[in-house]
């Protein structure tokens, strides 16, 4: 009896110790830093799904073999490249491994691709009004879930018909065009005002889910077939929905796991600015209304058209006019975006330090940053434009280029959280109905530019075009722009009266606690 009794006691002891170890890891790891280690890896996921048929296309399509190798008869070369002194040339060996499998034409393809952003538009107030219904956590996870099966079926689909494909990828447009209204939401819920710069890096994942995609889906097409990508893509997506499910929590009152003092400082900080009803009724007309949120709309709109002028038409460019294959293609193309990620958290990490030293006002700060990402990409555009065939120099261009692009996310997307955090995902819908036509509207204009041929000079109008509407489309933020919370963010716009004392600097002290202690895990 003794005995027993002895082993039983021995027993209680590790499980009561490996209790409290697994306490103090939960202690040691905030769940805001969890929430960001989410953001991040779902828009990568996200992002690997949206853009694997980029690639695959080349090997699924049998591409028309004479715009590659047509003679120049202008006086502007076709191409900044001569195969006979170029040791990565486009011989006829690597034209036969890019042979497709299916007879579809330009058209064909074009319209598989442009699928996803048609549908994509269409849903982003769907996703701000589902958000505000059912939460983050359900609209997430459930559009990439949807996401990740469209992508495990596009194999069986593209033998059938092209049109199957076609109805995939509307399906998974639809569903991703619920994830950023929904990761704004929980922003608002989750990150106090002076940590949303930097936690909005996080949503620079998708930088990485490009830059990933591009070399990885060269990689397996190489090796295993074009098929295998969204066999990839697709799982990945699944598994994360799995580990997505059992991680996220609408709110930090909802988290099971969430310390007593984080917890503390979340709802201290975020304060009176959020409303925890999911059935809040969304102020539309308020919003359509609203400069600040117009505003942020046109100038992302500009953001988006030069983002998606290298996303889309840029490995064109790499392929046709710089003689790059497709495997130095894809990891020159991939290369700036996975920088992207490093910048965009150092943008951020510098936002906050104007701000939190007062240096600069949360306004101005949204505004420099916004300048950086549209002013001098769209200058750098031009440089390329008339670099011509110095291609280490168009190299380092296209590399500043994109990478200073993602300063906006210090910049006019972080004003959607900021003039409104209690309707984060009904404004981002409404923005990104209008900002993320320039997805589909890049790429068609350079289409019709460069329809008769793709020369220097033609390129040349698609780089000022893109320039043009890029810096163009910034004066409108730079008149209208804020970072002032709007009354109508609150029910009945009726605004606390202790709204400017939810919103402390992470330096001011609360009951002898430093709020820049319980920060600290936010800034990575």
């Amino acid at each position: 009896m003794e005995e027993a009794q002895r082993l039983e006691d021995e027993d209680v002891v590790p499980k009561m110790y490996s209790t409290c170890s697994f306490q103090r890891l939960q202690d040691m790891v905030p769940a805001r830093a969890v929430l960001y280690f989410l953001s991040f890896s779902g828009f990568l996921v996200s992002f690997m799904m949206r853009t694997d048929i980029n690639i695959a296309m080349i090997a699924m399509a049998r591409l028309p073999r004479p715009s590659l190798y047509a003679a120049n008869a202008s006086s502007t070369p076709m191409y900044c490249y001569n195969p006979a002194n170029v040791t990565d040339e486009l011989d006829a060996d690597n034209v036969t491994k890019e042979e497709g499998e299916f007879d579809w034409d330009a058209t064909t393809q074009s319209t598989i691709l442009g699928s996803f952003y048609w549908c994509y538009i269409l849903s982003q107030v769907v996703g701000g009004i589902l958000t505000q219904y059912f939460g983050t956590k359900t609209v997430f996870g459930f559009s990439q879930f949807i996401t990740a099966i469209c992508s495990l079926l596009i194999p069986s689909a593209a033998p059938l018909h092209y049109g199957a494909v076609i109805a995939l990828r509307s399906i998974q447009g639809i569903a991703s065009g619920l994830t950023w209204p929904a990761m704004y939401a929980m922003v608002g819920h989750w990150i106090p005002a002076v940590e949303r710069s930097r936690f909005m890096s996080s949503f620079q994942g998708f930088s990485f889910g490009i830059g990933l995609t591009y070399p990885l889906c060269g990689f397996l097409i190489a090796h295993f077939g074009w098929r295998v990508v969204f066999y990839v893509t697709g799982s990945v997506g699944i598994l994360w929905c799995l580990i997505w499910w059992l991680l996220a929590f609408d709110t930090p009152a909802q988290h099971p796991r969430i310390s007593a003092s984080e917890r503390r400082y979340i709802e201290t900080n975020v304060g009176n600015t959020v409303v925890g009803e999911k059935g809040l009724l969304v102020p539309w007309h308020s919003i359509l209304t609203s400069l600040p949120a117009w505003s942020i709309s046109i100038t992302t709109f500009g953001r988006i058209w030069i983002h998606y002028t290298f996303i889309i038409p840029g490995p064109m460019y790499m392929k046709t006019v710089l003689g790059f294959s497709i495997q130095k293609n894809g990891l020159m193309s991939g290369a700036p975006f996975l920088c992207s990620y490093v910048s965009s958290v150092l943008f951020c990490y510098l936002a906050d330090v104007l701000v939190n030293k007062k240096i600069l006002s949360l306004t101005n700060v949204r505004k420099l940053f916004t300048a950086m990402s549209q002013i001098i990409p769209g200058l750098l555009v031009l440089a390329i434009a008339y670099l011509g065939c110095n291609i280490t120099l168009v190299l380092i261009a296209w590399f500043f280029a994109v990478t200073l692009i993602t300063a906006s996310y210090a910049g006019a997307m972080a004003s959607v959280v900021d003039i409104a955090p209690n309707l984060a995902g009904p404004i981002l819908a409404f923005a990104q109905t209008i900002h993320m036509t320039a997805s589909f509207l890049s790429p068609i204009a350079a289409g019709i530019i460069l329809q008769e041929s793709q020369t220097l000079e033609q390129w040349q109008q698609v780089f000022w075009l893109s320039a043009i509407v890029s810096c163009g489309t910034y004066i409108f933020f730079q008149a209208f722009g804020t970072a002032d919370i709007q009354p109508w963010n609150y029910p009945n716009k009726k605004v606390p009266v202790d709204i400017n004392q939810t919103l402390q600097p992470l330096h001011c002290k609360q009951n002898g606690t430093s709020l820049k202690d319980n920060s600290e895990a936010a800034e990575g």
